[in-house]
């Protein structure tokens, strides 16, 4: 895909993710029947799950991408593996906000250091260190393994945060969608849960193209100045 077509589909689906989140949060206020236990406050729900869900994926992709640059050595992957960290980054600051906010009412706490909490916490600090890593190093090469390394390392936290209330006592719930049984959501609060899941994927794609698109144009302009220079 050229670069004209990423920047105007990273636009398109941007913008058609933001629509679908206002109209998801329309029906999160209007439409969606209220939880019995908690009442209105598990609304946070639509926000907390799907960042949770966009995080993990960005992280997986970036840790994907990462580990084909260490092997292949194309800047295209550090690059695309340099845009999905941070749209994980941003998506799993949105999960350690929510969280606490949600916690407060249902726990009586902002924060405790219960092990999905804790393990969320973690892949956070592992990917600031992604960042921080790229310019450590006098050598920008260095920097990006040493980055794609963080990364790979960051993914494989991910197993962990969603198996810790099965594995541990936590006082997150259980899932109640991916669970050998079958969902136990009610079918409206189901139906709106896969709507934001999917709404916040597309936000999450259309502002990757739109960085990526800008990484690429950084680093020809880089490869421009470096030819005249020399």
């Amino acid at each position: 895909m050229s670069m004209p077509n990423m920047r105007r589909a990273g636009v398109a689906l941007s913008i058609l993710g933001l629509v679908g989140l206002a109209a998801v949060y329309y029906l999160a206020f209007f439409w969606v029947s209220t939880e019995v236990r908690q009442g209105i406050v598990q609304r946070i729900f639509y926000v907390h799950v799907p960042a949770a869900w966009t995080a993990f994926l960005a992280i997986g992709i970036s840790a994907l991408t990462s580990a084909m640059y260490l092997w292949l050595r194309d800047e295209r992957l550090d690059r695309a593996a340099l845009a999905s960290a941070e749209g994980g980054f941003v998506f799993a600051t949105i999960v350690l906000l929510t969280g606490p906010l949600w916690g407060k009412i249902a726990w009586g706490t902002y924060w405790t250091w219960e092990p999905r909490l804790t393990l969320t916490l973690l892949l956070w600090f592992i990917f600031l260190g992604y960042f921080m890593v790229r310019g450590a190093t006098e050598n920008p090469e260095k920097g990006k393994r040493f980055a794609a390394v963080v990364a790979i390392v960051g993914a494989l936290d991910i197993p962990f945060i969603h198996l810790s209330v099965v594995w541990f006592r936590s006082l997150h719930p259980e899932p109640v969608v991916l669970k050998p049984e079958g969902p136990t959501l009610p079918g409206d609060m189901l139906a709106l849960l896969l709507g934001s899941l999917a709404v916040f994927t597309v936000l999450f794609f259309g502002l990757f193209l739109l960085r990526y698109s800008l990484e690429n144009v950084r680093a020809a302009a880089e490869g421009r100045a470096r030819q005249t220079v020399g």
